[in-house]
Formats: C-alpha cells, sequence, structure tokens
C-alpha cells in the first residue's frame, strides 16, 4: 500500500513523562490561556497535516470555526476569546489560533473562517499577519472556493489608511473566491462595531454551516492550581520622581516619571507599556463651555452616571483626539457647510494631517455647531486610556515603573491646545496615586537568548523601551553587544539619558552609541542618515544573528528607517529591492525585526 492512501494514524495517549512536561510548560496558565494554547497545539497539528504531500491533499477540509487573531496589542485577542466562548456555547467546534502560528497554505483546509486583523502604524499588517498578508497578495495564493469567512477589521480613524489591513484581506478572500459569511466589520479605537450583537450575527451566521460539536475544543490535559496570571493587570501607583530631562532652552518638555507598585503582581517585561485614564485639560474645557453657552453644573447622562457636563468634558469624553466619525457627525448639524464639503473631498491623508492639527473645540468652533450637551454626549467618544512605554527593568528597579513622557503643548490658530495625558502627568506631584494598566506586548520582546547581538534605533521618547531593554540585560549579565541609534533636536538640550548611555558604555554594557542631532548642524541628520553611514557594519551584525528593534513615530521615521534599512541590505548584501525585501521578511519571521510604532 502507498504512503499517500494509508489512513491517518491514531493518535497515542501520552506517556507520563509527557504529561509532566506539559504541566509544566503550562503551570499558571488562566483559562483564557489555556484556550488560546489549545488554539495554538491545534495549529501546530494542522501544519503538520497540511504539508505539501499527497496524504495531505486528499483529507477534507476541516468542519469547525478557525479564529484567526493578528493584532500587535491585546485587543484582538481579547476579542477572539469573546468569539470563541460564543460559538462553544452554541455547541460549534472552534478553535482560536493567532496568525503568527498559523501556516496560510492551511486556508485550503478550512472552511469557515473568521479573521481579527489590526492595522498597524501607517496602513500595515501586524508583525504576526505579515505572513498571510504576504501570501494572499501572491500569484502563489490558492482558490479558495470552499472557504467561509468574515473579517473583523481593527484600526484608528484618525490614521488615514483606518483598517487597511482588514479591507486588504477581504478583498483578496472575495477575489480567490471565498464566501463572506457577514460583511466586514470595521471597528475604531473605542471597539463599539465589535459588540455582542455583531458577534451574535458572526456566530450564527456560522452555526449555520458547521455541524454542532460533541462538547467544546479545550485543553484538558492539565489541572492546576497555580494563581492565575492576568491578562491586563491594574495597580494602584504612587508617584516618586517627575523630573524634567530635556535642558530649560530646549523646544521640547520630556519627562521621567517614576511610580512605586507592587510588581510582584504588576509583572511587567521590558517591552511592555502602562496605560492610564487623564483628566482632560481644564483650559479646553472651559473653552468649550464658553464657545457653547453651556452652564458647567448642566447635568448629563453619561452611561449609567448622571453628573455636570463640566464633569463629563473632564472625565468622561475624549476632546483633546479627534476621530473622523465624531467629526462627521457633528458637521452634519452644522448650519454650514463648507467643513461638511471639504470632508467629503478631501484625500485621506488630508484628512489625517487636518484632524491631528485640531481638538474638539476647533471642530465645533470651524463649524459653528450648536446643540445642547446631551447631544455632544451622544456623539463623542469615550474618554481612552493613553499608553506609555516603559522605561525600566524589574530587575534594575524593583517595585518601580519609568516612564518617558513628552508634553504636548500645541496651539491652534493662537489657542493653546494642551495633550490630555502628558499635561496630566506632568501636573502630578510626588505622593500623588494613579492606576495603571499593564498592557502586555509579546510582539516587542528580548530575544531570549541573552548572546544574541541587539541593533535599537529609537529617537526622541522611542528611546524609553531600550532604556529597559539595556537595563534588563545589564542585570542579567548578558553577554550579548548592544548598538543604540539615537536622534533629537539638540545635543546640549535634548540628549534624553545622557549620563546613564555614558555610564552603560563606560561598563560595556551598551557596546555602541550613535547620534544624531538634527539642529546642531548645517544639514538635518536623523537616525536613518547613520544608520546609512554605518551601514557595512550593521549588515555585518544582522549577518551575525543581531535582532533590529524599532520605537517611535509611524508615519515617518518607521517608513524612514525601513527604507534605510532596504538600502544598506541592497548596497552591502548584494540583492536587489526584492530580495531585501525576502530578507527583512525573513527577520519579522524570525522575530528579530521588531518594531513598536505609534
Amino acid at each position: 500500500m502507498s504512503s499517500a492512501s494509508q489512513p491517518e494514524s491514531r493518535p497515542q495517549p501520552l506517556t507520563a513523562t509527557q504529561i509532566a512536561r506539559l504541566q509544566a510548560a503550562v503551570d499558571g496558565f488562566s483559562p483564557s490561556d489555556l484556550v488560546w494554547a489549545s488554539g495554538y497545539l491545534a495549529g501546530l497539528a494542522d501544519q503538520h497535516r497540511s504539508a505539501p504531500t499527497a496524504a495531505a491533499s486528499a483529507h477534507p477540509p476541516a468542519q469547525r470555526l478557525s479564529i484567526l487573531v493578528g493584532s500587535q496589542t491585546g485587543n484582538g485577542k481579547r476579542l477572539g476569546e469573546r468569539v470563541l466562548k460564543a460559538a462553544q456555547q452554541r455547541g460549534l467546534a472552534a478553535r482560536l489560533v493567532s496568525l503568527a502560528d498559523f501556516n496560510p497554505r492551511q486556508l485550503r483546509q478550512e472552511t469557515a473562517l473568521l479573521l481579527i486583523v489590526s492595522t498597524h502604524g501607517d496602513g500595515d499588517p501586524p508583525d504576526d499577519a505579515l505572513a498571510l498578508h504576504r501570501y494572499l497578495t501572491s500569484a502563489q495564493a490558492a482558490r479558495l472556493s470552499q472557504l467561509t469567512y468574515s473579517v473583523l477589521a481593527l484600526g484608528d480613524s484618525s490614521y488615514p489608511h483606518f483598517c487597511k489591513t482588514g479591507r486588504d484581506f477581504d478583498e483578496r478572500l472575495q477575489a480567490l473566491g471565498a464566501r463572506a459569511a457577514v460583511p466586514r466589520v470595521e471597528c475604531d479605537v473605542d471597539l463599539a462595531a465589535a459588540n455582542d450583537a455583531w458577534i451574535e450575527s458572526a456566530v450564527s451566521a456560522f452555526a449555520a454551516l458547521l455541524p454542532e460539536a460533541a462538547a467544546p475544543a479545550r485543553l484538558a490535559l492539565v489541572e492546576t492550581t497555580a494563581p492565575a496570571p492576568r491578562e491586563h493587570v491594574r495597580a494602584s501607583a504612587t508617584l516618586l520622581a517627575n523630573q524634567r530631562i530635556t535642558g530649560r532652552q530646549s523646544s521640547k518638555e520630556v519627562r521621567h516619571v517614576e511610580f512605586a507598585l507592587d510588581t510582584a503582581d504588576f509583572d511587567y517585561l521590558p517591552g511592555d507599556s502602562v496605560s492610564l485614564r487623564p483628566h482632560n485639560p481644564t483650559s479646553v474645557v472651559t473653552e468649550i463651555l464658553t464657545l457653547m453657552q453651556w452652564p458647567a453644573a448642566t447635568p448629563v447622562k453619561l452611561g449609567e452616571r448622571t453628573l455636570t457636563i463640566e464633569a463629563a468634558l473632564r472625565e468622561g469624553l475624549e476632546i483633546t483626539q479627534l476621530a473622523r466619525p465624531v467629526v462627521q457627525a457633528i458637521v452634519e448639524l452644522a448650519p454650514r457647510s463648507e467643513l461638511r464639503d471639504w470632508l467629503a473631498a478631501a484625500t485621506p491623508e488630508a484628512v489625517a494631517n487636518w484632524l491631528a492639527s485640531r481638538q474638539l473645540v476647533d471642530v465645533l468652533r470651524e463649524s459653528d455647531a450648536r446643540f445642547p450637551p446631551e447631544t455632544l454626549v451622544s456623539l463623542a467618544r469615550p474618554l481612552a486610556t493613553r499608553a506609555y512605554s516603559i522605561a525600566s527593568s524589574r530587575l534594575a528597579s524593583p517595585d518601580e515603573v519609568h516612564l518617558t513622557v513628552a508634553i504636548v503643548n500645541d496651539d491652534h490658530e493662537g489657542r493653546a491646545r494642551p495633550g490630555a495625558a502628558s499635561n496630566y502627568l506632568a501636573a502630578l506631584a510626588p505622593g500623588a496615586v494613579v492606576e495603571l494598566q499593564l498592557d502586555r506586548n509579546s510582539a516587542f520582546r528580548l530575544p531570549a537568548n541573552d548572546d544574541v547581538p541587539l541593533i535599537m534605533v529609537g529617537p526622541g521618547t522611542g528611546i524609553a523601551p531600550f532604556r529597559a531593554f539595556i537595563e534588563e540585560r545589564a542585570a542579567r549579565g548578558a553577554a550579548g553587544k548592544h548598538w543604540l541609534f539615537f536622534g533629537e533636536r539638540t545635543q546640549r538640550e535634548d540628549f534624553l539619558y545622557q549620563i546613564e548611555w555614558q555610564r552603560h558604555l563606560r561598563e560595556g554594557s551598551l557596546t555602541r552609541l550613535d547620534l544624531a542631532f538634527s539642529r546642531d548642524g548645517a544639514q538635518k541628520v536623523y537616525v536613518q542618515d547613520r544608520l546609512r553611514e554605518q551601514g557595512a557594519e550593521v549588515y555585518a551584525w544582522l549577518e551575525a544573528g543581531a535582532a533590529f528593534y524599532v520605537c517611535g513615530d509611524a508615519r515617518r521615521m518607521a517608513k524612514d528607517v525601513h527604507r534605510a534599512l532596504l538600502e544598506l541590505i541592497m548596497r552591502h548584501g548584494g540583492r536587489d529591492e526584492d530580495g531585501a525585501e525576502e530578507y527583512l521578511f525573513e527577520l519579522r519571521q524570525q522575530g528579530r525585526y521588531q518594531r513598536d510604532v505609534y
């Protein structure tokens, strides 16, 4: 009998040794972690079964719902868990898998697919979705006429390419013959569209296609009494220090902020972030009340709470950051049509720049919209948390978390436009208590091997996670070399953490430091220019196994750094542009090219 005609072997029971190893591997997992692990293991098994052999091609498509998640943050994973729970409650066979663990060629073995994917940076797929995006947009993508799917796209409408990755996936799946179970849904940062009604609608559509499972799929081999790690840890933190670290003559104010808390529970790792919910600037709240002629004590209903419109503007509504849907809703109520007409005709890039330069009060002023305060409460988004990269290591600073905060103080037509969170933090005095939330970032992590060299590019406050990286590796006695590229405006006023970097150089925990101060010379020089200048050595480090990290601005810096990388790989690696792109793609797949950009 040929191997192609042999039946698939029956799974064998695990040995006691294998069970013990599995128990050790997942010790301390929460129930949601175990569900995630079950999907991960199922994905590994499917990858082996879907190898390009005659036997694999003969297997019938899977009769289950596969929920695939691609996201740089935990939002996608949490939404996937909600969908998985709803599917299992309906008795469906379902699994939850990270796109990082999914073989794109396995799509031919799927019949029901729910894809949850964010758009990263300025229209790019998140790192874990790169392989699937590349496959679907390639000439090698297979016909998928057997597949029914749905796409939940996550994004931020203040960016010009809102939900672009989700749209790309939806369009390509349709082009390859797949059928949408429910139309694509696009979620802004508040995720309001991903509500229970949508989940019920999507699961019901798939339930009509799939047989019921005998029991919900789960990882049932392990029972543990260890404390379950929480996905989002919250803690009260006491302010220890709030120090300006740019010079008095600097055009920027950047502060180093330190909090005390119990890091036994707040178990962050280098690369993670913390978020907090600020209060909006009093000056902007007062300007809105005056412009709209609303008495500060006017009561309004905000969710289940009744409070004054002043309190709602201060601590409940988003007034310093704009989203296009909110602006469009306001201009529809305005007597003047100029702004409404412009928004309809403008390019996404022009609208994104317009939104970035204004706050809610400017929209109210420019549109001449006037309405009662209850209308604004119904239109505005809830005040969102603000995230900051952690700039410390628990090994180096036990029971502390440090942040590097750029204070936003813009103006529009001569009127002050302070940022909400940065000014909230800047005003705090030592002893103040705030609630912090830990946002884990598994896509921005140090290598497990301390011998791996690191190249880190962090201009401005993008330096924050690399301060944590160096502190962590120094505390661990890591043997790997460390090369940091830092850029700012002037060396005298803006060299963040200068004394610390000099100490790390003396002690050997920092191997090399390349600096780019754009206002100190006749020509502006940026970190990407330093990368090009040192291209031969950067390429040699990459060839020697170095991991490359970038943190900071997504709209310009990250793109410029990516382009500089491509150019130095082409020049010093003897590749054409396609070959250089392939080189960087492989680095990403290996976890050796990681970006935390915003």
